[in-house]
This record gives C-alpha cells, structure tokens and sequence, in this order.
C-alpha cells in the first residue's frame, strides 16, 4: 500500500499499518515496543480480539507529523 491509498480517516488494523501491506517497515513486535514506549499510537479496543489505531495517528507518524 502506498502513501496515497492509506485511509484518512477512520480506524485501522495493525495488518494495515505494517510492511508488507502498509507503509510502517517494522516488525510486530517492533511496533507493539514502541506503543508501550509511546514512540507510537496508542491503540483502541473495539472488541475482546480486535485492536485498532486512528488512520489519522497513524498517518502523523509516517508523514513525519507526530511527536516521537
């Protein structure tokens, strides 16, 4: 998924948001790392199994907009 075709607005998953399928080139648990740390998004929980992100946060982070 390039850039432009990133959602905007709205919730993602993580398969969204990593490499290969999204534009974030770290692993799972590189990103799960970062979250704790607070390098990255904090998640919401939609669900007992489903974690999801703001496209909006998630676009800061790789457009260089976000605070980390």
């Amino acid at each position: 998924m390039d850039n432009a075709s990133f959602p905007t607005t709205g919730f993602v998953r993580l398969s969204q948001i990593l490499a290969p399928a999204g534009p974030i080139p770290v692993s799972k648990s590189t990103w799960w790392q970062g979250v704790k740390e607070g390098r990255f998004p904090q998640p919401q929980k939609l669900g007992p199994r489903t974690t999801v992100w703001k496209a909006e946060d998630v676009r800061a982070l790789f457009e260089g907009g976000a605070n980390g």
